[in-house]
């Protein structure tokens, strides 16, 4: 691959991995260009193995010279690149033996809607909220950022809002609609996290989306935000709704936690925790978990009784809570996915195959 021009190798691989819906590009030194399409890794065999000069020349097309810099210093770097318009990414490049290895992650030009997304319609109640804090939780690529991005733009077309977005990097980028929306990248408009979300209290905000939350003075900021009149959106890389209260306490020093249980019980408005599963017709679609505060569980994060979670969304239906062994035996029932993935997505997949079986 040396001998070609690599903006043209470059906008090739992006061409072809649009056409054929690739989630993720892998380049790798000694590795050929591989997608991920529909949850497989595909090596594309009809190209040549990458080289270690072949991949730094990519990510010289794909970065600023400042980024590049910051790589070199850092031997990582998160960014974005957009393909002229049709296409965004959201990348990371790093070394692994001593080589550049990048991996980009295909964010649609279009944010689709709540419905398109397959996730339930009870999620829009929460971007009428004037105030509180909502979390999308779940592993890295099941489709956290985009939930929110969907729940972003519902607000900028309903309502007439300042909306903020603070990321790292820029994912999806909004027009503005009804709503005012600024977007703020860590490391180029915002120094970090913490100081862009310190500042939106200085800027006549509204909303706030966060696009991760990996300290807890981000943390207390946020709860902050959303106890004094905010709406705060933002992720964290839990996998269900107790996880994630106790890894928001946890990060706190044990001085404090009393003080942050008190201020989330009072905050939270919800958290919901997805996962994207094969389905049967191909591609992916969603299987969610959502925690809904109301008193009961305003009182179990206060005292510390995150234990009682999971029984209170098994038994809050009527409130408008979701189970994911429930979400997952309705899309069986419904011919959308395999038991069997079925089961590998469950929290709990001996009380799956109780509900399957009754």
């Amino acid at each position: 691959m040396s001998s070609l021009n690599y903006r043209e190798q470059l906008e090739t691989l992006v061409m072809r991995a649009l056409s054929d819906g690739a989630s993720d590009i892998h380049l790798a030194a000694g590795r050929y260009p591989t997608f991920r399409t529909s949850g497989n890794l595909v090596p594309l065999m009809n190209l040549p193995v990458l080289t270690a000069d072949d991949t730094m020349a990519l990510l010289t097309e794909l970065v600023t010279p400042e980024l590049k810099e910051r790589f070199i210093a850092e031997r990582q770097v998160d960014f974005s690149y957009d393909f002229y318009g049709k296409g965004r990414f959201r990348g990371n490049a790093f070394f692994q033996k001593n080589a550049v290895g990048i991996a980009l992650r295909a964010i649609p030009v279009k944010i689709k809607s709540i419905a398109d997304l397959n996730l339930p319609p009870i999620l829009e109640i929460f971007t009428r909220k004037k105030q509180g804090f909502f979390l999308v939780v779940g592993p890295v690529g099941q489709g956290k950022s985009t939930t929110l991005a969907s729940m972003v733009d519902l607000i900028n077309h309903e309502r007439s809002e300042h909306i903020i977005t603070i990321e790292d990097p820029m994912e999806y980028l909004f027009l503005s609609n009804k709503s005012i929306v600024d977007q703020r990248e860590v490391g180029i408009d915002t120094k970090t996290f913490k100081t862009g979300l310190e500042a939106a209290f200085r800027e006549d905000v509204n909303v706030i989306m966060i696009g991760e939350m990996r300290d807890f003075e981000t943390i207390s900021t946020a709860v902050t935000a959303a106890e004094t009149g905010h709406l705060v959106l933002s992720t964290l890389h839990t996998n269900n709704a107790s996880q994630t209260i106790d890894r928001i306490i946890d990060s706190f020093p044990a001085e404090q936690q009393s003080q942050i249980r008190v201020q989330l019980a009072g905050s939270l408005i919800g958290i919901f925790s997805q996962r994207l599963v094969p389905r049967i017709s191909g591609g992916l679609i969603p299987a969610y978990e959502l925690l809904i505060n109301n008193t009961a569980v305003s009182h179990i994060i206060r005292e510390g009784r995150t234990n009682e979670v999971d029984i209170v969304i098994e038994t809050g239906t009527k409130d408008g809570m979701i189970d994911m062994n429930r979400s997952l035996s309705d899309l069986v029932q419904k011919g959308e996915i395999t038991l069997e993935n079925a089961i590998a997505y469950s929290f709990n997949p001996k009380g799956l195959k109780r509900l399957l079986q009754s």
